[in-house]
């Protein structure tokens, strides 16, 4: 469904959400939930860490959007040398007018691809924090807006040890969404064989936008609007109490990530066609927008955090508190 195509028909949220993921599916093989959790985390305003080993698509994932809505992107490899301003930008002192200009640095496009983020320094990852938090930077004393829609996708692999900088918590909790891409099952990397051209890239030169960024901007507004009963914010809230007091977290789900359990079930009411949220919403989101945040009273993986213990953790103080309705 082209845009035109879409406008003309009165094309619905959920149309106009499915045809993003349909054409985003012409590229990420056999990975239905990953493109819906990357475009839920777009909806809902939102920025999606991506944790697996290499080869599965995160790169990918990340372009496919990104064209698809017709949308700029760009790639930040990171690395140990990455400075602050090499993503933010730097002012740089004009000869002729003698005057600062600022020069805009790679964060500044609607789709950010901050590649194996772990691998550059703490301070130069801070530098994303307010990019991240407030759609904006500020250099030398000045605040530059970013323009919506933003989406940084980050990717980290977890087997890698050496040279790593796991990222701090205060970083985690502004990741709406992690997920894991996974291998695709024997028969999708059978079909990728037969069909997949011979230069990298190629399938992607033949994706065209099936959106515009406008809509995409339309589609967040209208997630805003999707209604939440006051008993699924209760539970919400009795959720993220519980996880601080558990004894096996040392911290908690904070405010902010039960905010960002409500907008990305939010997201995912809408994309369904609904216009209220459900206990499913919030409970198939659960584990993918919280776990992340949480924080394993003992034991620590490559990344500073146990996954597979918080997330056991989260389901089981799921198990406890059975959602209404």
């Amino acid at each position: 469904m082209s845009t035109a195509i879409a406008r003309e028909r009165g094309a619905t949220p959920a149309e106009l959400v499915a045809a993003l993921e349909a054409n985003v599916a012409r590229v990420i093989r056999g990975k239905p939930q990953a493109i819906r959790h990357a475009v839920t985390t777009l909806v809902a305003r939102g920025h999606l860490l991506i944790e697996d080993v290499p080869g599965v698509g995160k790169t990918t994932l990340a372009r496919a959007l990104a064209t698809s809505i017709g949308g700029t992107f760009h790639r930040i490899q990171f690395t140990s040398d990455l400075l602050p301003s090499d993503i933010v930008g730097v002012s740089v002192l004009d000869q002729k007018s003698g005057q600062f200009e600022f020069h805009r640095g790679a964060i500044f496009a609607n789709i950010v691809l901050a590649d194996e983020i772990n691998r550059t320094t703490p301070r130069t990852q801070s530098a994303l924090l307010e990019a991240m938090s407030d759609s904006q930077v500020s250099v030398d004393g000045r605040t530059y807006p970013l323009e919506a829609p933003f989406l940084v996708v980050a990717t980290q692999n977890p087997e890698e040890h050496y040279g790593t900088y796991p990222l701090p918590e205060s970083q985690m909790d502004r990741f709406l969404v992690r997920i894991r891409m996974d291998y695709p099952s024997a028969d999708d990397e059978k079909r990728i064989l037969m069909e997949a051209p011979g230069r990298a890239g190629e399938t992607l030169e033949q994706l065209s936008p099936v959106l515009r960024v406008g809509d995409i901007r339309a589609l967040q507004d209208a997630a805003d609007r999707v209604h939440l009963e006051a008993e699924l914010a209760e539970y919400i809230v009795a959720v993220a109490r519980e996880t601080r007091k558990s004894p096996h977290l040392a911290l908690g789900v904070s405010p902010r990530g039960e905010l960002s359990w409500r907008n990305a079930a939010r997201a995912a009411a809408l994309a369904d066609g609904r216009e209220y949220v459900l206990p499913d919403d919030l409970k198939a989101l659960a584990v993918p927008v919280l776990a992340h945040r949480l924080v394993v009273a003992a034991h620590s993986d490559s990344l500073g955090r146990s996954r597979l213990d918080a997330e056991r953790i989260l389901v089981e103080i799921l198990e406890r508190l059975p959602a209404p309705g």
